[in-house]
């Protein structure tokens, strides 16, 4: 077999031919390959249609995969075809993209590393520029990502996540039933997630039928504008959350500034926060649940908010809608009766979401999935100390969580 075969075997450059091959001039490491069209007619890269006729040709070195260990440098007559429909465009080539420098096969590697190493080490790797290694990951993802595809959702799970310091977020929604990231957007506004609505589109809003969430109400409205007929459902993690910081903690400050002149019975309030925030199960320690009992039993206004901290949850697991209806006016009841200010003030909160709280009972979803993911960007963002791209950032997301059915 002559090199020139072996040459064409290993390049498998479809439309061209080798015209010359050989190491590069004074550079040994270094391997030239000279490619020149075997047709006249060729791909419009616009539309894609036939071109029978060239318009111009210029020559571009571009860089492909190490040929047994040297780097490898293409120089190919590349061309502008006239297109019938578009015009002058550049050809169409299955092997590389328009305008890029570097082959098809090439930047797949290159992104294929990407995944286990970090740019700096990719671009050391490949002797390139890590904001080249970059370009080229961006580039290769939104090939293999391709457009979001929103056919046949019907439910969706939104939240916010920390997109950079200074209470700068972005919003990520997901499809829960297959873990899949449908679409991110920069802001946690009516405004910022109102692109993902028009993506959807009429049809597309009109197949929703639940969206969980926490209580931002600017999702909610957006919600109501687009799906009128879906389902809100309030997660029970954020409205715990709410519960522990504007109930427990108001009524646990309280309760230690009353006994301030009783030194030792506040210091044991004062340090009892995350006692009383913990779940029963989640404390390791014998010694502490000691110390949690007795301190219930002190102190009945810490008890009964810790009490009905457990009631509130229960909520949750009712998949009836009228018990859960009746519970939430049983609790609700009860807490308008403890005489205890923020518990009182919490439950008045809490009655104007308790539509998305209840409908929880007919459509068992939940923000945990979120979280996850939430904590998934986090270590995205530690891995690559920060993204300044938003839209390479958001498509590394997606990369990350593509559905279970993918």
């Amino acid at each position: 077999m002559t090199a020139q075969k072996i040459i064409e075997i290993l390049g498998e450059w479809e439309g061209y031919r080798v015209n010359t091959a050989g190491p590069a001039p004074g550079n040994p490491s270094e391997v030239w390959i000279e490619l020149l069209p075997h047709k006249t007619s060729g791909l419009c890269s616009g539309c894609e249609s036939p071109a029978e006729s060239v318009h111009e040709s210029s020559v571009r070195w571009i860089r492909d995969l190490p040929v047994f260990g040297k780097t490898t440098w293409l120089m190919v007559t590349r061309r502008r075809m006239l297109c019938p429909v578009c015009g002058p465009k550049l050809e169409a080539l299955d092997w590389l993209e328009p305008y890029s420098r570097f082959t098809r096969r090439f930047e797949e590697s290159v992104a294929r590393l990407c995944k286990v190493a970090t740019h700096k080490h990719v671009a050391a790797e490949y002797g390139i520029n890590r904001k080249t290694v970059k370009n080229i990951e961006k580039r290769y993802l939104q090939r293999e990502l391709g457009p979001i595809d929103l056919e046949g959702v019907e439910l969706l799970a939104m939240d916010e996540f920390a997109i950079q310091k200074g209470h700068r977020y972005a919003t990520v929604i997901v499809d829960p039933t297959c873990k899949k990231v449908l679409w991110l957007g920069r802001g946690r506004t009516r405004t910022a997630v109102h692109p993902f609505f028009e993506l959807l589109g009429e049809d597309g809003c009109r197949r929703i039928k639940a969206v969980a969430m926490d209580m931002n109400s600017s999702y909610e409205q957006e919600v109501w504008e687009h799906c009128p007929d879906a389902d809100i459902v309030y997660d029970l993690f954020h409205v715990v959350a709410k519960y522990g910081r504007e109930v427990i903690d108001r009524v646990r400050v309280d309760e230690a500034n009353r006994l301030r002149d009783d030194k030792p019975a506040r210091r044991i309030i004062k340090g009892s926060r995350w006692l009383l925030l913990r779940n029963p199960e989640n404390i390791p320690k014998p010694s502490d649940k000691v110390r949690l009992d007795e301190l219930l039993e002190a102190n009945k206004s810490l008890a009964t908010v810790y009490v009905m901290k457990a009631d509130l949850k229960e909520l949750w697991g009712f998949r009836d809608a009228e018990q859960a209806q009746a519970f939430w006016e049983q609790w609700y009841e009860r807490a308008i009766q403890s005489a205890i200010e923020p518990l009182i003030k919490f439950a008045n909160r809490l009655s104007g979401y308790i539509k998305g709280i209840v409908s929880h009972a007919r459509w068992p979803l939940h923000t945990s999935l979120l979280e996850g993911i939430n904590n998934k960007i986090k270590v995205l963002k530690r891995m690559a100390y920060g993204y300044r791209d938003d839209e390479f950032f958001f498509l590394k997301i997606r990369q990350a969580f593509p559905g279970n059915g993918s």
